[in-house]
């Protein structure tokens, strides 16, 4: 195991020594003790390596990551995850606004309540979070899957296209072009599959699939108080 004092040794050198890993390294398993909220921690890594942060973090922790495994012991700043492309983003507490932001892919998974904006134009990644979403989550989400085991906030999936949202708690109201849609075989599957790999022993069964009208893809006179 690396051990990376934050603290001591400086943002910059974490963020050149992780970036520098690819997938022959041996150095596959880093710890990052006294990150102090700071911002920006573990940025753009691009290799199979497995990063543990010792604490909370400010915003844009894990931003960019491809193939790592990311996980942080506390919450964590605004844009976690953001524009992930594939690997693990796993927060043991609460995270802030727009949590996923533009995500293509792989995982990201909140132990605690993700706050305002959660997953807005994200564009495949997939979302679990364990708690509560604040408002305007998933607004123009592209594509991807946003699994909800509490509760979500005003306007869910506003402006919505292909993404699929699972709440299992309440919903305050929904978006634009949001509706509930009914939740087929195929969507109770990969509901598991998420809950399962998210460490949720939620039921697929508790949840309803919520997702676009489809009525707001192409400019409509008739619809235009909605835009």
């Amino acid at each position: 195991m690396q051990t990376y004092d934050l603290e001591a040794d400086g943002l910059r050198g974490l963020n050149s020594s992780l970036q520098a890993q690819n997938a022959e390294t041996n150095q596959t398993s880093w710890e990052i003790v006294n990150p102090k909220g700071s911002h920006a921690i573990a940025v753009g890594l691009d290799a199979p390596i497995e990063v543990t942060v010792k604490g909370s973090t400010g915003y844009y922790c894990a931003g960019m990551n491809q193939q790592a495994t990311i996980k942080v012991q506390g919450s964590v700043g605004p844009g976690v995850a953001e524009n992930m492309m594939s690997g693990q983003v796993i927060v043991d507490g609460d995270a802030s606004q727009y949590a996923g932001a533009t995500g293509h892919g792989g995982l990201l998974v909140i132990k605690g309540n993700a706050s305002s904006r959660c997953g807005i134009s994200m564009k495949g990644i997939d979302i679990v979070v364990h708690g509560n979403i604040g408002h305007m989550s998933a607004f123009m989400a592209q594509a991807g899957n946003l699994v909800v085991c509490g509760d979500a906030g005003d306007a869910l999936g506003d402006s919505l296209y292909e993404a699929r949202l699972f709440v299992r708690g309440s919903v305050k109201s929904l978006g634009a072009d949001c509706i509930e849609k009914e939740m087929r075989p195929e969507h109770l599957d990969i509901l598991r599959d998420l809950l399962d790999r998210a460490g949720s022993d939620a039921k697929p069964e508790e949840f309803k699939r919520y997702g676009s009208a489809r009525q707001l893809y192409n400019f409509d006179i008739d619809n235009s108080a909605a835009y």
